[in-house]
């Protein structure tokens, strides 16, 4: 039985509309089509080969097997170093004008090379085997609405249901691989001129690149989040996935395995500050755009998360047929947590519209009728329990984060009457705000253990109390703030990393627990900042980013005993934070310092 291929080991491709990941060993293992929240015609990551996979590589014994990004690119070049000669496989996706296209080249470096080719299609998340038909140059796979078509001058044979090559590349010769999708009842696509793709592909990411205000001391890997953000992003809508994956468990072995191919809520803040603040404004713009259509409605019915297009319907169901990552089962499609309450969503709504009036993007009176419906539904819901920020599927609670994100609400309410000019009820919003903070203070506060609480009644501690003063709600330097940063410092933190919380059933439902989780750990070094430890927070920084993978990519979540990445990959938030955390250390503004000032 083949070794699985670890999380960490994988890079990412991408057109903007969806993406891939590769393994080191050169397998394609994972490309949903047309977009990212489509069925999987290539699931290997969730199963085994048989499930759907295209490998490309050397044969025979390699010595090196070396990998990086092209510059400020998202083309992927793997190096395979063996006794009788150097290849390299370049792999990308170029920007999407209307075929979906993967394309790998071949490419001699020197001596000569044995490579391997072997693909496996399965269609709807490696359920149903196609019907394949082999062509003047390649082959055609059909299955209900879906047809690929790979294109290539190498001889293919069929081998069971897989189709497989062995052919041979010498110095200075290339050997593309062109793999298209269309809708079965359309037209054959016209084939892909590599050369051209290729030089386009790589100028128009470096272009993109370039766009980087950030010249810090971690260039490099501020860059790559902020391309693997846009690499994440449904151009069409604007809308940007948490993750390209489903089901990559927080623990291995474990349930807690989640589909991430949405657009959360809560995200939009921190995405909004980071794309910002480094100097696209376009997809920022593009963003904020995106989450005003998502929301409109009922302020009742705001969901946590939506669609990449805005759906509301995103019904969770477990896909019995495959095994999941290393076995960690079930494998989910949907989420259900898209139906729960959470008070913490209409805080950040409000902070993020309103911090891009501040900022420079052009609002509009639809923005604010947006606002001033969501503030008269959060009059009367926001002393409501709720799940909280992370999703919990126990009993509703009333979670001390989600109240200080309801403050965040409504004092931005306040301030967008004061500063813009808008029009609302002060003096009722001005009060609110304070019945709302003095609660908190009251309720979410153990004054015998110097601490904010994870919630009202509760001993227990949570990595977004690491919020309170990135939003404002306090300053750094009270002394509640400082006692409950000294409380997750020495009950939260694991071998200096940072946990959300402690796992149990009773709080949220599920047996098993969970690796420590990045974004908060990166909330970590911004309260470090703050509190004027820079040499501690720099140290640590230094950490989170060498957990990236050696092209610079994050999950979700760090396994410190397995020291491995866990969770879905690569994670939007963690690669946010980074950024965020970046700007902390420069004296451009930060985003935690914007939106205290706000």
């Amino acid at each position: 039985m083949s070794v699985p291929t670890r999380i960490e080991d994988y890079a990412l491709i991408g057109d903007t509309h969806t993406a891939a990941l590769v393994s080191r060993e050169g397998s394609l293992d994972w490309l949903c089509v047309p977009r990212f929240d489509s069925p999987a015609c290539f699931a290997a990551l969730l199963g085994n080969a048989e499930h759907g996979r295209w490998l490309i590589t050397a044969s025979g014994d390699i010595s090196t097997i070396r990998r990086r990004y092209r510059g400020e690119t998202l083309v992927l070049e793997t190096e395979y170093v063996t006794e009788t000669g150097t290849a390299t496989v370049l792999d990308f996706m170029p920007p999407r004008d209307r075929d979906i296209n993967v394309v790998r080249i071949v490419v001699g470096i020197k001596g000569t090379v044995r490579m391997r080719m072997e693909m496996t299609i399965r269609f709807d998340y490696g359920s149903i085997v196609p019907w394949v038909t082999h062509e003047r140059r390649g082959l055609k796979a059909v299955a209900g609405p879906d047809a690929l078509y790979l294109r290539t001058e190498v001889e293919l044979r069929g081998k069971g249901f897989s189709t497989v090559a062995d052919f041979t590349v010498s110095e200075g010769r290339e050997i593309p691989f062109t793999l298209t999708w269309r809708a079965s009842h359309d037209t054959p696509p016209r084939p892909v001129i590599t050369e051209r793709a290729l030089s386009e592909t790589e100028h128009w990411w470096k272009k993109w690149s370039t766009r980087c205000t950030y010249q810090g001391p971690w260039r490099d890997a501020v860059v790559r989040s902020l391309i693997t953000l846009k690499a994440l992003t449904y151009a069409p809508t604007g809308g940007i996935v948490a993750a390209p994956t489903t089901s990559l468990p927080e623990l291995i072995g474990g349930v807690r395995n989640w589909d991430y191919r949405y657009c959360w809520i809560r995200d939009a803040t921190f995405t909004l500050y980071a794309l910002l603040v480094a100097g696209y404004q376009s997809e920022a713009k593009a963003w904020r755009e995106w989450l005003l259509r998502a929301v409109a409605g009922k302020p009742s019915d705001l969901q946590i998360m939506y669609g990449i297009g805005g759906e509301r319907r995103l019904t969770e169901r477990e896909l019995t047929w495959l095994p999941g990552y290393e076995q960690s089962a079930p494998v989910r499609i949907g989420n259900a947590a898209s139906q729960q309450f959470q008070l913490d969503v209409y805080g950040e709504i409000m902070d993020t519209l309103h911090q891009a009036r501040l900022l420079g993007l052009a609002s509009d009176e639809d923005s604010w009728r947006v606002q001033h419906a969501l503030m008269e539904f959060l009059e009367s819901a926001w002393d409501r329990p709720d799940e909280g920020i992370w999703e919990v599927r126990g009993p509703r609670r009333h979670f001390t984060h989600s109240k200080v994100m309801a403050w965040v609400a409504v004092d931005r309410a306040v301030k967008a009457i004061e500063r813009c000019g808008v029009e609302g009820p002060l003096e009722k919003w001005t009060a609110l705000r304070a019945t709302i903070h003095d609660q908190v203070c009251r309720e979410g506060y153990d004054a015998s253990r110097g601490t904010f609480v994870q919630y009202y009644g509760s001993t227990s501690l949570d990595g977004s109390l690491l919020m309170i003063p990135l939003v404002g709600f306090l300053p750094a330097s009270d002394p509640r703030v400082r006692g409950t940063l000294q409380a997750i410092e020495r009950e939260l933190k694991v071998d200096g990393l940072v946990m959300r919380y402690r796992p149990s059933e009773e709080v949220d439902g599920l047996p098993g627990g969970e690796g420590v989780f990045l974004p908060c750990s990166f909330w970590l070094v911004d309260n470090l900042i703050l509190a004027g430890r820079q040499e501690e927070a720099r140290e640590l920084y230094d950490r989170l980013v060498g957990l990236s993978n050696d092209v610079g990519l994050l999950s979700e979540e760090y396994d410190l005993k397995n020291k491995r990445l866990v969770g879905n990959f690569p994670q939007a938030f963690s690669h946010v934070s980074l950024i965020d955390s970046a700007y902390g250390f420069s004296r451009i503004e930060s985003p935690s310092e914007l939106r205290q000032r706000s």
